[in-house]
């Protein structure tokens, strides 16, 4: 659960949250501290670019403790943000070609869709039409898991600890090089493996997936890449 930390968006079309709002469901950011797209698109400006917005009007600290960037004033305005906003939940999942039937019956049998959860389906009301009522395979539950000491960061952020990330989207696999939150593994069996903290959440998966055949293995992998 979160805060809202932006100021309130006059677009309330996708939520009618004010600042300081909390109790709020986190779902974007490696630990979910962010509770909806706009949030993350002024967030993103400010806090990786140094862009003030009216959602973010405030200049952050630079390193040499300088908070203003000689440009008076807000730096865009809020329908830039929303226009990146939409722009954001707009884009497609990448389509997936035949995948690996094996593979995806053995990601199943290994308990991977607890979190990687294979679809979810949009409320028939949202505000952008064609996003309404369809099923989106994202791959993933949006929740933030207790993954042990291996994979702890040494940060919290809101209500996450060190230990906890939210589940990665599956999505656009075939293009990645590397894995985990932080890139520190190279294949995907590896980044399988890295489940395997003796306190991760994710602990009675691997162990199952231990038991398939080598072939069920390889077909699982290979499904994880096709998608």
């Amino acid at each position: 659960r979160v805060t809202f930390t932006s100021e309130a968006n006059p677009d309330t079309r996708f939520h009618q949250h004010a600042h300081g709002a909390s109790n709020l469901i986190g779902r974007f950011g490696l630990k979910a501290r962010i509770p909806t797209v706009d949030d993350f698109v002024a967030d993103a400006y400010q806090g990786d670019m140094g862009i003030t917005s009216p959602m973010r009007p405030s200049e952050l600290v630079n390193a040499a403790g300088v908070t203003e960037d000689a440009v008076p004033g807000i730096d865009i305005d809020i329908d830039t943000v929303n226009a990146v906003a939409d722009y954001v939940r707009m884009l497609e999942i990448p389509v997936r070609r035949t995948l690996n039937a094996q593979g995806q019956a053995a990601f199943a049998q290994a308990q991977c869709t607890s979190c990687h959860v294979p679809t979810m389906h949009t409320r028939a009301n949202y505000p952008i039409a064609l996003l309404a009522d369809i099923d989106a395979p994202i791959y993933t539950d949006l929740l933030v898991h207790d993954m042990g000491a291996t994979l702890a960061d040494g940060l919290d952020e809101g209500s996450s600890t060190s230990r906890e990330w939210r589940t990665a989207p599956l999505m656009g696999m075939r293009t990645q090089r590397n894995y985990l939150h932080d890139g520190r593994v190279s294949t995907i069996r590896a980044a399988i493996e890295a489940h395997g903290d003796v306190e991760s959440e994710g602990n009675a998966s691997l162990n199952a997936f231990h038991t398939l055949s080598a072939e069920d293995q390889e077909a699982l992998i290979e499904f994880v890449s096709q998608l």
